[in-house]
């Protein structure tokens, strides 16, 4: 059975309005294995896999099962007719209304936070899982909140004076994590299995960072989700170096990898998960498991994770130690330290401090390749670093932890090879993956430029937020829309790629936008006088 593991033994810090009902998860978990919902995935009865997912049953999935089962055999018996007379269709957010022509593009953002705006959740017997304050869906299809989208949406949030939204938001990931043990990838049942980058520890101190009583009110939170990417550590031997997120390496060292608590066809995209492994005949529980670490990593799909970069059935994600996502660890192992020193707890924060300096010198050693000159995500499997030039180089100047030698050959790559003509492509490579070549991401170009001003490349950063809004406003002029992802090569073309059509909204470029175009309009008036 499909039963979800729970990573938290107690559901007595949840907040009144925001409780998750187990048992109606488990229930959507079990569903998701049932002959039902393989016949509706795998019979296309919906073009986007997405759909079924988020349809709400008129009545309990079990009766409904039943009724198929007694049903299916008969003369004329439809799939989809069954279908629509027993779920309601999903809605999805409106964000393609008539755009004024008078409006310019910051505009426009700001009349689109109240149509991306969600109020508590109050759908009942659905596989949302409710969320106990108001928050930002991305827009398009997704039509619940994701996990490090919303940093960038909060960062967007904040340069629009909508603190209290922002604050909300946080606020539902710390009763996720409270209920849950962590943050899954979205408040969805089906999402359970994983969680995405952990952009937590930077959303507390985004919003909290000279507030040291609202800050440490967050550490039973902040420890907690560290402790959901630990889990396993203990067990750790050289015959057992990997167990769920964790790695042991060379010195004792452990670093971390994308994972999943499940290996089966991601529900939401079940037809394509199902279609790839069975047509390549691949060995199903490790290749849904890379599939769908590959989902936790929020690059869903790059080269980065393929042994062969042009196929998809050489998806690898559980052999590789990401650089981002141990650099967003360290910050979690920092602002930890800071929360007990700020509480007077100084041993324990002379702990998290030792784990923290641990981490960054392994990123600075296993995870830089001296031969590349640059950081490179590290295969534990066949002890090599892999070939892809990516984004992620940037995180360790993101979070200050590159030393300035390794920065300066750092940022000459991501000059002379990433820096395109609408900002920073994800990869060098074009597979038809839309994390690669010719793609970008809102939340690659804040990474970017923050890590160049970090360094003192500051006309270079501003240049590329530049090149990047720039981008932002011609196909703005062009559609009257706000894009999930960006051709950034030829900026006469719209992106592609990827498992569903091109998106329309969108929370995190909404959000990476407004804040970029503060910092230039801050820049601006500080010329002026």
């Amino acid at each position: 059975m499909f039963i979800l593991i729970w990573l938290s033994t107690s559901c007595s810090q949840e907040n009144e309005q925001g409780n998750t009902d187990r048992n109606q998860l488990d229930n959507y978990l079990e569903f998701y294995d049932s002959e039902l919902f393989r016949a509706v995935q795998l019979g296309e009865v919906f073009e986007d896999s997405k759909t079924f997912v988020d349809c709400i049953p008129k009545v309990s999935l079990e009766k409904i099962q039943a009724t198929y089962l007694a049903e299916k055999g008969q003369v004329n018996f439809d799939l989809k007719s069954f279908v629509l007379a027993h779920f309601e269709l999903p809605q999805n957010p409106i964000t393609d209304f008539q755009s004024d022509q008078e409006k310019d593009m910051y505009q426009h953002i700001e009349s689109l936070w109240p149509i991306l705006t969600r109020s508590k959740d109050t759908i009942q017997n659905s596989s949302l899982i409710p969320l106990p304050k108001p928050y930002v869906v991305p827009g398009g299809r997704f039509r619940e909140i994701y996990y490090w989208d919303s940093y960038f949406t909060m960062l967007g949030l904040k340069a629009s004076g909508k603190d209290e939204l922002a604050k909300n938001m946080l606020d539902n990931f710390a009763s996720l994590i409270d209920s849950l043990g962590f943050i899954p990838n979205g408040n969805r049942a089906y999402y359970t299995g994983r969680s995405q980058p952990p952009f937590f520890a930077l959303m507390v101190d985004e919003l909290y960072s000279s507030n040291r009583t609202s800050f440490i009110s967050y550490l039973p939170q902040l420890k907690k989700e560290y402790g959901f990417w630990m889990k396993g550590k203990e067990t750790l031997t050289e015959m057992q170096p990997a167990a769920g997120r964790v790695v042991l390496l060379e010195d004792n060292i452990v670093l971390n990898r994308y994972y999943d608590a499940f290996s089966r066809p991601r529900p939401e995209s079940f037809k394509e998960d199902y279609e790839l492994v069975h047509e390549y005949d691949l060995p199903n529980e490790k290749a849904y498991l890379d599939l769908r670490a590959g989902a936790e990593s929020g690059w869903d799909y790059s080269s980065r994770w393929m042994a062969d970069s042009q196929k998809m059935e050489t998806i690898e994600t559980t052999s590789i130690i990401p650089i981002d996502l141990n650099v967003l660890l360290y910050f979690s192992e920092i602002k930890i330290a800071q929360a007990y020193n700020w509480n007077e707890q100084l041993d324990s924060a002379d702990l998290y401090l030792e784990k923290a300096n641990s981490r960054k010198n392994a990123i600075n050693s296993i995870l830089w390749d001296e031969k590349q000159k640059r950081y490179a995500d590290y295969n534990f499997s066949n002890k090599k670093h892999t070939s892809i030039l990516s984004m992620a180089i940037a995180y360790p100047l993101f979070a200050k932890i590159a030393p300035k030698d390794k920065a300066r050959m750092v940022i000459k790559q991501m000059q002379d090879s990433l820096l395109l003509s609408g900002g920073f492509v994800t990869t060098t490579i074009e597979s038809g993956q839309q994390w690669d070549y010719p793609n970008a991401w809102a939340p690659l170009q804040w990474i970017g430029v923050q890590a160049l001003f970090n360094y003192g490349q500051h006309d270079l950063g501003l240049e590329v937020m530049d090149r990047w809004l720039g981008l932002n406003e011609k196909v703005y002029q062009q559609t009257g829309k706000m894009m999930e992802k960006y051709n950034v090569a030829d900026t006469s073309l719209q992106a592609g790629g990827g498992e569903y059509p091109l998106q329309d909204g969108f929370g995190w470029t909404n959000g990476v936008a407004v804040a970029m175009k503060k910092i230039l309009t801050e820049k601006e008036t500080i010329e002026v006088k």
